[in-house]
């Protein structure tokens, strides 16, 4: 539980899980729906418009008892690709994660175009990304690139 100290909001520490920093402010609740953090049964502390040298404001998440696999963290990288993962075992962080997008997403990704054979037939999607800091992806199927405001996950 929070509690407030000489007007400082104060999160307690997690013993074993994720800390998800550096999270724009108007991607808070994307991600939160994003990694399906409401259906967790752990505690999850959610804040947003700390301040941030580097973003001015940011949201932090703290998630106990909750590591992101590979696939959690590609997903991450396609919506907030500015936020650090830090992963907490003992009260200490043992692993800062930088999200980056990987070569190729495969799975995560529905292809935009309706006649996309990954759209009509029992397919998975595959998409090459083509750059990485500007989310630019291109279907292996069709040919189709999509930016990373288009993107829809599965």
């Amino acid at each position: 539980m929070a509690n407030i100290e000489k007007g400082e909001l104060k999160v307690p520490a997690i013993k074993d899980g994720s800390v998800i920093d550096h999270i724009p402010v108007e991607k808070v609740e994307p991600v939160v729906r994003l990694l399906d953090l409401f259906d967790l049964p752990y505690p999850i502390t959610i804040g947003r418009n700390f301040r941030s040298r580097k973003l001015e404001r940011k949201g932090i998440i703290k998630v106990e008892k909750k590591h992101f696999t590979p696939e959690e963290v590609n997903k991450l990288a396609l919506v907030a690709p500015e936020v650090v993962i830090n992963v907490i075992k003992d009260y200490e962080v043992v692993k800062k994660i930088n999200v980056s997008l990987p070569d190729r997403l495969h799975s995560i990704v529905k292809c935009p175009n309706p006649k996309c054979i990954t759209n009509n037939e029992p397919m998975e999607s595959d998409f090459s990304v083509l750059d990485k800091k500007k989310g630019i992806l291109q279907c292996k199927y069709c040919n189709r690139k999509i930016e990373r405001g288009e993107v829809k996950l599965k």
